[in-house]
């Protein structure tokens, strides 16, 4: 359950973040993403579309782990667009799904645009009504409801889109700055009109098409809290997602976290654990192979480096001069993912001898070499899903769960 006044994180990495151009991300890296977020304490992850047959294992299988209490909190939540026919299908697809977001367009400009005069405003309206109610039918715990470009939407057409979805069951409404193109004050303004108007829960879904998507993000949020209701911020790990991304998740925690013009006015739900900033950024860099820039926040290689002689100086008598917040906030100073030095690995073309030493090392010991050649030949499948080396926390996972790994790298057709 949510609470008035407080902000809850929604990760779309594995929605958005993964329409980043010319990356891939594995199901099994994926379902990772899922599980470190769990363990962070982040309210929902938006884990892919149902609609899709290459999706549909990985989605099932992660209900699983639910289902098996592996994954403690995290709400999975499918996407899909605003059309009876995509819902009906997500769910015949993956039936133990409970929440859904569904989208569609709302500015003039994508309308006039995608359409060419076929389908104006009040068509798509009532197309998502019926897309709401049949997702709600299906068993629906939670349905969102995303209005594309709201930034470029006029406002009583958002009151009139929020306030159809209201009435017909829906549970939040999503603000899209899909090309990011508004800024913190005007965000604050639209999103303070809106929830005056209608007195329902808004998300913040803001791209960083102009570097500002973290601060039109928590700025919308504030404005949205100060209505009393709870709400709701989208991010990705390390801000992938198309063209500039997406607001980064450890970024916007910081600023909810240690701003202090947000730490009292917009409450962060206190079960996110900044702790695992740390260990989740290293590891979506790993497995989108897509470097953390050094001045990241929080986690890039000089967020707690000082050169200057007066920095320096001032930080080592005492941090607070130059630092917000210490490395440990975040997490630093966890392992590396893999190993240095000497290393015995497992992978495509192990053998169960280098196997079981691995293995011992993780504190996992196969009572048989027979017993240890099945979760092998799942490893070595899973080294060549991914193509790179598995984590400790990747092989982990795959002998504790083996069963459901199996799902996870199978695509049915």
């Amino acid at each position: 359950m949510t609470e008035k006044g407080k902000v809850y994180l929604i990760d779309v990495t594995n929605r958005d973040g993964v329409q980043t151009s010319r990356i891939l991300l594995p199901k099994l890296s994926k379902t990772m993403i899922n599980l470190y977020l769990d363990e962070m304490g982040v309210y929902q992850s938006e884990v892919g579309f149902p609609t899709l047959k290459h999706e549909v294992n990985y989605i099932n299988a992660n209900i699983e782990l639910a289902r098996l209490g592996c994954i403690k909190s995290l709400h999975l939540e499918g996407w899909c667009r605003a059309v009876p026919e995509d819902v009906e299908l997500s769910f015949r697809n993956c039936p133990g799904l409970k929440h859904i977001n569904i989208s569609t367009s709302t500015s003039e400009i994508m309308i006039q645009g995608k359409f060419q005069g076929r389908k104006v405003f009040k068509d798509l309206l009532k197309t998502t009504i019926e897309a709401l109610k049949t997702a709600k039918a299906l068993g629906a715990e939670t349905v969102g409801i995303n209005a594309e470009d709201a930034s470029r939407t006029e406002l009583e057409r958002l009151i009139e889109f929020i306030i159809a979805g209201k009435e017909a069951g829906a549970d939040r409404f999503r603000y899209c700055d899909t090309l990011g193109a508004d800024d913190p004050i005007t965000i604050y303004e639209r999103i303070n009109a809106l929830s005056a108007a209608t007195k329902f829960p808004i998300e913040m879904h803001c791209h960083n098409d102009l570097g500002m998507a973290e601060a039109v993000s928590v700025a919308g949020a504030r404005a949205a809290i100060e209505s009393g209701m709870p709400t709701y911020i989208n991010t990705t790990i390390n801000g992938y997602g198309e063209r500039a991304g997406n607001a980064d998740l450890v970024s916007t925690i910081l600023a909810l976290k240690f701003s202090t013009g947000l730490r009292e006015r917009a409450p962060l739900d206190e079960r996110v654990n900044l702790n695992m900033a740390w260990r989740i950024a290293k590891y979506a860099s790993y497995a989108f192979n897509i470097p953390i820039p050094i001045k990241q926040s929080g986690v890039g290689a000089n967020a707690f480096a000082h050169e200057s002689g007066i920095h320096a100086d001032g930080a080592l008598k005492d941090r607070r001069n130059y630092e917000l917040y210490d490395p440990e906030d975040v997490g630093r100073g966890e392992p590396d993912l893999l190993q240095s030095g000497r290393v015995i690995t497992t992978g495509a073309y192990g053998g169960v001898r280098g196997f079981r030493h691995v293995y011992n090392g993780l504190g996992i010991h196969f009572k048989s070499d027979e017993e240890a050649r099945r979760v092998l030949e799942l490893v070595q499948y899973a080294n060549l899903h991914t193509q790179k080396p598995l984590t400790d926390d990747e092989l982990r996972f795959i002998a504790s769960y083996p069963e459901v790994v199996k799902k996870i790298l199978t695509v049915n057709f």
